[in-house]
């Protein structure tokens, strides 16, 4: 394969990485969108009864409400350090990673999009826009958002992938015998 073509290739693969971190980014900005326009802060409207809720909240917190309850002058400053460094990290780690190994890069690209997309809402607001509410029997799951399912199928895409990595890894035999004429 030619060097021009490896490179097109590439640059295909990468484009449609991207091309799903944007999506996660658009769709989760819209969601929050419609949801802040649509519900008084706390305000909630069942849609499967017993079982999910839309509900808006505002986490000041890290993931899952993690830390929001934290009175902090730098904790914004923390929450949004730690954010930017993530994204450093994931997008080195996906530019260094073959392009064809799909599951790891869709993983890359869905916590690239998730991320930026919390990233955003810290830096415009100082809070993170959650509103998908599950539950049952009166036990809540903390409330979240689009990046922050794209987040978590993005590591566990990762996680898929090491799994699969260590099972081609050749587990340790015995030596080769010498074989006799």
């Amino acid at each position: 394969m030619t060097r021009l073509r490896r490179v097109r290739e590439s640059t295909l693969y990468r484009g449609g990485y991207v091309a799903v971190s944007l999506v996660v980014l658009i769709l989760d900005q819209w969601t929050k969108g419609l949801v802040t326009r649509a519900f008084s802060v706390h305000e909630s409207k069942s849609l499967i009864e017993g079982f999910l809720d839309l509900t808006y909240v505002r986490n000041s917190g890290a993931a899952f409400g993690l830390f929001a309850s934290v009175d902090s002058s730098v904790k914004a400053l923390i929450l949004n350090s730690v954010a930017v460094l993530v994204f450093l990290i994931v997008s080195g780690y996906a530019l260094r990673t073959s392009h064809k190994s799909v599951r790891l890069q869709l993983g890359f690209a869905l916590i690239l999009g998730g991320a930026v997309g919390n990233l955003m809402d810290r830096v415009r607001f100082q809070y993170v826009v959650d509103f998908l509410d599950f539950h049952v029997s009166g036990h809540h799951w903390p409330a979240f958002n689009v990046a922050d399912a794209a987040i978590c199928v993005g590591v566990g895409l990762l996680f898929l992938d090491m799994l699969k990595n260590e099972e081609d890894v050749p587990t340790e035999s015995s030596p080769p015998t010498a074989s006799t004429p």
